[in-house]
């Protein structure tokens, strides 16, 4: 067996200094593989056909793409390198973007064109999902050209083109597959670090349930003059509502929402990790949310609750008129020691003990579901230990991270523990204008992934 560990710790780096990633990413983002913009759906394909599956196919694997289980759907494609021995490793990506809202970002920026200034490369799916997942792939062709074309353990990758449409199809695809995608582990990478000057693995992510609340009192508005004060105004009965699920400072009043305890496992993982604010808008308000926990426990152990949105009459255009009703746009951020079935038989029991039977629950149900790994559990420790042995700095390890990833879905149907590798920020502007990646994050992502991929093929794994 030829080559050594740093030799393609040193061919991975290589590749990036001299514009060989850059190149790369630049030709990824050029597809507008969005999957919520209709009429892309050739473009989903097409990421797949002539750009990932190409490259998968000179490092040995095997490639099929196959349709949606779920019609309407992007496809999926599934690979896999088998060399007989050591673990086999599974490994997940996505590459559909969010819409590319050209008109929103700033002149001299197109989400279709990889443009790099400064620190950043800015380009829809940068940061979400294209950079990662390709990120990984060039650290892999790093390992294989200096093993000499071996990698010395088994490779399965999935790459969806439906996440950002909250990955419909995926859990029945990996139902029907369950056999072909068995693996003693998946690593792959999503999301944001901690922030951007730490490294981090992540266990697993927490949940989204959604819901309305909804206050329909009269087939339309009502002068103002004539009814103000006498008939009921929906926007103010729905603000107090509101106020009943959670205080001044986002405290969750509705109590059974909420975690028993966090695990001493998840608590050990936190203690010491302190958050900063990372973009033009981010804040972190001490005085916001459960008290006695640190914002890290907040995040990633702790559940939330988000007015997404809040409307009653017409505000960019106002009628002297008490409006005939008021709607607000919920969400539940949740992590795994919380039961998602319970939260709208709670909050009915809830509003309804508050003195607002009136208030209607609409369009109840989890978005995407809560999963984790045990921080204790081995493959976590070892990645963690194996990635800074390569940095030669420490890693920080998250139970969960703050948002969405299917992970419960090779939980549930594989049984694999996560190790979840973000090489972004929270302040990449994902899913909204001006996406980017970070040069430093990524390059330390390509160097990690090679150390990673590296001694999966030398043994001495859990």
């Amino acid at each position: 067996m030829s080559g050594t560990r740093s030799g393609a710790v040193g061919r991975a780096l290589a590749f990036f200094d001299e514009g060989g990633f850059e190149d790369r990413l630049a030709g990824l983002v050029a597809v507008p593989s969005t999957s919520q913009d209709p009429g892309h759906d050739a473009d989903l394909a097409r990421y797949l056909e002539a750009h990932i599956r190409p490259w998968l196919e000179r490092m040995g694997f095997t490639a099929e793409l196959h349709a949606n289980p779920v019609p309407g759907f992007g496809p999926i494609l599934l690979a896999e390198r088998i060399e007989g021995a050591g673990p086999t490793v599974l490994t997940y990506g996505h590459g559909d973007t969010v819409r590319g809202l050209p008109e929103q970002w700033r002149p001299g920026l197109d989400p279709w064109a990889l443009t790099k200034e400064g620190d950043r490369w800015y380009g829809r799916g940068s940061a979400d999902n294209k950079g990662q997942h390709a990120l990984n792939l060039a650290a892999l062709e790093a390992v294989l050209a200096e093993r000499g074309g071996r990698l010395g353990f088994n490779l399965k990758l999935i790459l969806e083109m439906a996440e950002e449409r909250g990955s419909q199809g995926l859990r029945e695809f990996v139902a029907q597959h369950r056999d072909r995608l068995a693996a003693d582990v998946l690593i792959a990478s999503d999301g944001p670090r901690m922030n951007a000057a730490t490294p981090t693995v992540s266990t697993g992510t927490r949940g989204t349930f959604h819901f309305d609340l909804v206050l329909d009192l009269r087939a339309g508005g009502v002068h103002s003059g004539n009814w103000g004060g006498m008939t009921t105004d929906p926007a103010i009965v729905l603000s107090h509502a509101i106020a009943a699920i959670a205080d001044r400072h986002g405290r969750i009043l509705v109590r059974d929402w909420l975690p028993p305890a966090m695990p001493p496992s998840v608590r050990d993982a936190l203690r010491g990790c302190e958050l900063v604010a990372e973009g033009e808008a981010a804040t972190i308000d001490p005085g916001w949310g459960e008290p006695g926990l640190s914002a890290a426990e907040k995040i990633y152990g702790w559940n939330s609750f988000i007015v997404l949105a809040l409307l009653s009459g017409r505000p960019e255009n106002p009628m002297n008129a008490v409006a005939p009703n008021a709607r607000a746009s919920c969400q539940i951020r949740y992590t795994v020691d919380s039961d998602p079935a319970t939260f709208e038989g709670t909050l009915r029991r809830h509003l309804d003990a508050a003195g607002f039977p009136e208030v209607a629950i609409v369009g109840a149900g989890v978005r995407m579901a809560a999963s984790r790994t045990d921080p204790a559990n081995p493959w976590v420790r070892w990645a963690v230990a194996n990635m800074a042995d390569t940095l030669g700095r420490p890693v920080q390890l998250i139970p969960n991270s703050g948002g969405g990833l299917p992970g419960d879905v090779f939980v549930d149907h594989l049984g694999t523990p996560l190790v979840w590798v973000p090489h972004s920020y929270n302040g990449c502007k994902q899913h909204g204008p001006d996406e980017h990646l970070l040069v430093a994050p990524a390059r330390e992502g390509i160097a990690a992934f090679a150390g990673l991929w590296w001694d999966l093929g030398e043994g001495g794994t859990p």
